[in-house]
C-alpha cells in the first residue's frame, strides 16, 4: 500500500453532502488533493452500491485516485473498485483475499494489537485504528488513546491510519503516534466548500504525519 495515498483518507457520508451527488462531493475532495476515497453507504442495497461505486470510480480515475468501498467486498469487486475496508464484524480478510483479484486492496479495522496482527497475517494492506477522538459519525465507537494507537501501529509492518472525530482543531495532538495519515469524514465533507476543507486538512496532515 502506498503510504503517501493514506496521508488524507477521505470517507464519504451522504448525510453531510446535502443535495449534492456523491460524485460531485468526491470530485471536490479530489480537487483539494485527496488521493484515496472510501465510499461508505451504510444500508444501501448491494446492486445500488455497485452502481454508485462505478460512478464514483469514474471520477476517481480522472484524478488518479483510489476507490475503496466500505464493508461490501463483493460490490467492490463487481464495480472494479481498488479495494474494500472491512470492520471487525465484517467478512474476514482471509475470505476476501481468497476471492479478490490480484492487486485488490484490503483495509481492516483494528482496536487491539491482537486484531492488528491477525489482520496483517490474513493479508490486510493497511489498518484503520480508532476512534482516536469522539466521532459525530460513530457516536458509539470504542475510544483508542494515542498511546494505544502507537502500540497497535508499531506491532505490524503495514501502515495504519487514525480515524474518529479528527478535525483542524485536534489533529496536531496526533503528532508522533506512528500513523501514516488520517481518515476524515466531517472535516472534509461537512460544509459548503469541500475542496477548501480538503486542502486545509491535507496541509495539516503533512505537518503532523510527515
Amino acid at each position: 500500500m502506498d503510504r503517501d495515498r493514506l496521508l488524507l483518507y477521505a470517507i464519504t457520508d451522504r448525510a453531510l453532502i446535502g443535495s449534492r451527488s456523491t460524485e460531485d462531493a468526491v470530485e471536490s475532495a479530489l480537487r483539494g488533493g485527496a488521493r484515496i476515497i472510501q465510499l461508505r453507504e451504510k444500508g444501501m442495497p448491494h446492486d445500488a452500491l455497485v452502481t454508485e461505486a462505478k460512478r464514483v470510480l469514474a471520477v476517481c480515475r480522472r484524478y488518479g485516485a483510489l476507490l475503496i468501498v466500505n464493508d461490501d467486498y463483493r460490490a467492490a469487486i463487481e464495480a472494479g473498485a481498488d479495494g474494500v475496508h472491512v470492520g471487525i464484524e465484517d467478512a474476514p480478510v482471509t475470505e476476501i483475499r481468497a476471492l479478490a483479484p490480484e492487486g485488490f486492496i484490503i483495509g481492516a479495522t483494528a482496536k487491539t494489537v491482537a486484531q492488528a496482527q491477525l489482520a496483517e497475517r490474513a493479508g490486510a494492506d493497511y489498518l484503520g485504528i480508532g476512534a482516536v477522538f469522539p466521532s459525530p459519525t460513530k457516536p458509539g465507537a470504542i475510544p483508542v488513546s494515542p498511546e494505544a494507537f502507537r502500540e497497535i501501529a508499531a506491532s505490524v509492518s503495514i501502515p495504519s491510519v487514525c480515524i474518529g472525530g479528527i478535525n483542524a482543531e485536534n489533529i496536531r495532538r496526533l503528532r508522533g503516534i506512528g500513523a501514516a495519515g488520517a481518515a476524515l469524514v466531517s472535516a472534509v465533507f461537512a460544509g459548503e466548500d469541500i475542496t477548501a476543507n480538503t486542502r486545509r486538512m491535507l496541509t495539516l496532515c503533512r505537518e503532523v504525519f510527515r
